[in-house]
C-alpha cells in the first residue's frame, strides 16, 4: 500500500509540472495530428492547423501514424516530463559511488571499443533515455519500465544525428520516444518511427545484455558505471511504479491482444525476426544452457544462464561449430569445439578466431504480456 501511495504521489506530481504535455487531436474525418499543451502543433506550428508561415500545416505528415491513434495513450507527465539523461556521468566499479548499487539490482550492460558500461534500472525507471557517446560513436540507450524493454540504437533520425527523448505518449503501455531533429516519434518496441517526417523508418540497434549488476562486475571488471548524479533530483532507491512488475493483474496502461500463456509480469528473452517472435524462459537456462535452432529460415545460437541470455544470428562458417556454456565468472561465456572462447557479446576472445564476432540478433528482455501484444502469438521454447 505505501508503494502505491508513492506511485500516485510521482505520478500526480509529473502531470501538475506538465503544462506543455502532448495531446492528442482527433477530427470528424479520421485524422489527428499531436499538439503541445498551450494548442501549436508539436513542430512549432500555429494551433490552426497552418504553420508559423502561414503554409499549410498538414503537408508535414503529422496526421500519418503507423500504429491506431486511438490506441496511443497520454502517459501523463508529457514530453521530457521523465527527463532523458543528456550528459551521463560514470564512475568505475569500485568507486564508493558505485556502492548505491547492490548486486542483484538488474543493469542494461553495453560494451563498445572494448568499453563496457552498466546502466542500473534503478536509474532508468525514472529517465528511460539516456543520451550517451563512446569516444565518436554517440548512442541512445533507451529503457521502458512499463514493458521492462531496453534497447540501445544509434543516435540517428531523418538521416541526421540527434538526440532522443521522452515524448509523454504510449502504445501497448510501451514508450514511444521522440527524436529532437525532426520531432518524429519512435515505438520502442515496435522498432519503427510511427509519426513524423521519420516515417517508417528503423533505428540502428546495438546489441546490450541485461542482468545484475554482480553478474556483469564479473564479466567486467573495469566497467564504469552510470553515477547517481544525474543532474535532477529523484528517490533513486524506490522504485516509482508500486506494485507494478510484482503483480501479474496490475496494469497502469492497457495492451492488446492479451495472451495468458505465460504470467504477464515474467521476464522472457525474445528473438523478433520480421515480424515474428520466439520466447525463450529464463528458467530454460537454469545453471547454464545453449540452444541452436532454426526460426524464420535462420539458425540462431541462444547462450544463457537463470541471469543473463544473449542470442545471435549463425552463417557460414559458424553455423557448422558445435557449442558449450563455458562461463566460469569471467569474460569467457561459451566456447565451441574448434577451441575458440567467446564473450556473451559474441566476440571470440581466445582460439583460432580471435577477433571474429557473430552476428547479434534483434532481441530483448521484456514482460511477457509487451511481446505478447506487440508481436501476437510468439512461440515459446520447449525442451
Amino acid at each position: 500500500m505505501k508503494k502505491d501511495v508513492i506511485y500516485l504521489f510521482v505520478l500526480l506530481m509529473f502531470i501538475v509540472s506538465c503544462s506543455n504535455s502532448d495531446t492528442i487531436n482527433q477530427s470528424s474525418d479520421g485524422t489527428s495530428t499531436i499538439t503541445d499543451g498551450d494548442g501549436s502543433d508539436g513542430d512549432g506550428s500555429d494551433g490552426d492547423g497552418s504553420d508559423g508561415d502561414g503554409s499549410d500545416g498538414g503537408s508535414d505528415g503529422n496526421s500519418d501514424w503507423l500504429i491506431p491513434i486511438d490506441e496511443v495513450r497520454d502517459g501523463g507527465p508529457g514530453k521530457d516530463g521523465i527527463p532523458s539523461i543528456d550528459n551521463p556521468i560514470f564512475v568505475s566499479a569500485n568507486h564508493s559511488d558505485a556502492s548505491y548499487l547492490d548486486d542483484d539490482e538488474l543493469v542494461v550492460g553495453i560494451l563498445i571499443n572494448n568499453e563496457a558500461r552498466a546502466y542500473p534500472h534503478l536509474i532508468l525507471d525514472w529517465h528511460e533515455v539516456i543520451n550517451d557517446k563512446f569516444n565518436d560513436e554517440f548512442i541512445t540507450l533507451n529503457y521502458c519500465p512499463l514493458t521492462g524493454t531496453g534497447f540501445s540504437w544509434k543516435s540517428y533520425a531523418d538521416f541526421e544525428f540527434s538526440a532522443f527523448g521522452v515524448s509523454g505518449l504510449l502504445y501497448n503501455a510501451n514508450l514511444i520516444l521522440y527524436d529532437r531533429i525532426s520531432d518524429s516519434k519512435w515505438s520502442q518496441l515496435k522498432l519503427q518511427c510511427v509519426n513524423g517526417p521519420a516515417l517508417g523508418d528503423e533505428p540502428i540497434l546495438g546489441d546490450v545484455v541485461e542482468t545484475t549488476w554482480g553478474i556483469w562486475k564479473k564479466i567486467y571488471p573495469n566497467t564504469k558505471v552510470l553515477s547517481l548524479d544525474t543532474g535532477f533530483s529523484r528517490n533513486y532507491g524506490t522504485y516509482p511504479y508500486g506494485r507494478y512488475k510484482t503483480n501479474d493483474n496490475y496494469f497502469i496502461f492497457p495492451a492488446k491482444p492479451t495472451n495468458n500463456t505465460l504470467p504477464n509480469k515474467e521476464r522472457v528473452y525474445a528473438i523478433i525476426d520480421n515480424g515474428i517472435s520466439k520466447v525463450y524462459r529464463f528458467s530454460n537456462f537454469t545453471n547454464g544452457n545453449i540452444i541452436k535452432e532454426t526460426f524464420q529460415n535462420n539458425e540462431y545460437l541462444i547462450a544463457g544462464n537463470e541471469n543473463l541470455i544473449n542470442a545471435f544470428k549463425l552463417s557460414e562458417p559458424y553455423s557448422n561449430l558445435e557449442f558449450e556454456y563455458n562461463f566460469t565468472d569471467n569474460e569467457s561465456f561459451f566456447k565451441d569445439n574448434e577451441g575458440n572462447e567467446w564473450s556473451i557479446f559474441g566476440n571470440a576472445i581466445s582460439g583460432p578466431r580471435t577477433g571474429e564476432t557473430l552476428t547479434i540478433s534483434k532481441s530483448v528482455v521484456s514482460y511477457w504480456f509487451a511481446i505478447a501484444a506487440f508481436y501476437p502469438n510468439p512461440e515459446i521454447y520447449h525442451e
